[in-house]
């Protein structure tokens, strides 16, 4: 939290009237400090975190605030190379130095420190300290910590992912499943928020141009417009993504006696293990890889197809569910972590049991087999994600918890 202790030193380095300058809701616009440390919002490669590292910057700039890039410092390790994890910490070091520096005494320094995703492979070693040299709150969204890394190879950013949300004044948390991990290292000083994943609606065409845009598909896949089309959406990395891919893989085997067709949409390092997993179903004719897509070419592949699937396994989130629902396409996705939180079993789409593959093929079987309920399922998806998971509620929310942390360091 960020006490009288804290509010002296700001208003000794920064004056007083900075101090009011910057009280949120109830004092105007906050300049904040947004730091993503896996990464940032104009990273070259696209991801779900990348995604709504830029969501969160929107919803900050639309509630009125002015949001600066603190830092393009990349923390992440995915090795568990010890001898990188210190490098990182060091020059992370030399980092809050310079922004400290920088902005001591001056009129443009921030009044809050908002991180998003901090956890043992990415954790934040330079919010804590500028924040604490500026006497200003600091603000984490979405983290992760997991008391079986204390002692294994991530163990320096396990340490300081706890140091971070020790000092945080407010833990914004998009996953439910995570809350019960967090609340012991912060206590009761740090409230948990609960901020409902969120997208611009807006950018989503409405789904009456589906048919033209099948049409168009099927003529470029050379088959006929009346097979039902499935999409996913995802990067190709090992681990837990190439898993994903193999148990789809293994439960659309399950379903070739009814007619489909899959677009694969995505790239990365393990596109060679994926493709090798869909082999059988290129084969047949099957399944076509798109390669990786962006807006507004990949809302027109997904929304002229059907179905989204996705096995989901050990998926956190799932921005690109979200996405599709919002183009009125539903979805098939395991239940796993924070997909509950995303697609809403029998509203939106289905969720079926994690790693359970003939589960899954059931699924579709079923969905591919009502076409009424499959369109009326997409429709109330749609509806839903406008409802509850816009841009607009999200700024609203942000902006309130920003003027409570302000408030209450001015107290």
């Amino acid at each position: 939290m960020c006490g009288k202790r804290t509010k002296d030193v700001y208003m000794r380095r920064c004056g007083k009237n900075a101090w009011m300058e910057g009280r949120g809701s109830e004092g105007g616009a906050v300049r904040i400090a947004f730091y993503a440390p896996l990464k940032t919002p104009d990273h070259p490669v696209a991801s779900g975190d990348r995604l709504i590292a830029g969501l969160l910057v929107r919803a900050l700039e639309q509630a009125g605030h002015d949001v600066v890039t603190a830092s393009r410092l990349r923390s992440f390790d995915g090795a568990g190379d010890r001898r990188r994890q210190l490098r990182l910490a060091r020059a992370a070091r030399a980092e809050a130095l310079r922004l400290r520096e920088r902005w001591h005494g001056s009129s443009r320094a921030p009044r809050c420190w908002f991180t998003y995703h901090l956890y043992h492979k990415a954790p934040d070693w330079i919010g804590p300290r500028v924040s604490a040299g500026l006497g200003i709150p600091y603000v984490v969204a979405e983290a992760s910590h997991a008391s079986k890394q204390a002692h294994g190879a991530w163990r320096h950013g396990h340490r300081a992912v706890a140091v971070a949300l020790s000092r945080a004044a407010r833990l914004i948390a998009l996953n439910p499943d995570d809350v019960p991990g967090l609340q012991p290292r912060l206590g009761t000083r740090a409230p948990i928020v609960r901020l409902t994943p969120f997208l611009d609606t807006h950018a989503f065409a409405p789904p009456g141009r589906r048919s033209r845009r099948r049409a168009r598909l099927a003529r470029l896949l050379r088959m006929s417009p009346s097979v039902p089309l499935l999409a996913c959406v995802a990067m190709m990395r090992p681990g837990r993504k190439a898993a994903s891919f193999r148990l789809l893989a293994g439960a659309l085997e399950r379903v070739t006696h009814v007619p489909w067709h899959l677009l694969v949409v995505g790239g990365g390092v393990a596109r060679d293990e994926v493709e090798a997993a869909f082999a059988k179903l290129r084969a047949a004719g099957r399944v076509t890889f798109v390669g990786p897509r962006f807006p507004p070419a990949l809302h027109g592949i997904v929304g002229a197809c059907d179905l989204f699937v996705w096995p989901a396994l050990g998926e956190p989130l799932g921005m690109a569910m979200l996405e599709a629902q919002a183009l009125g396409v539903p979805v098939i996705a395991g239940k796993t972590r924070g997909v509950g939180s995303m697609v809403v079993h029998g509203t939106g789409g289905w969720l079926v049991p994690e790693g359970d593959a003939t589960a899954f093929a059931d699924a579709v079987v079923r969905a591919l087999a009502d076409r009424d309920a499959l369109a009326a399922a997409g429709t109330a998806g749609r509806a839903r994600v406008r409802a509850e998971h816009g841009l607009a509620a999200a700024a609203r929310n942000l902006d309130r918890l920003l003027g409570e942390v302000v408030a209450e360091c001015g107290r």
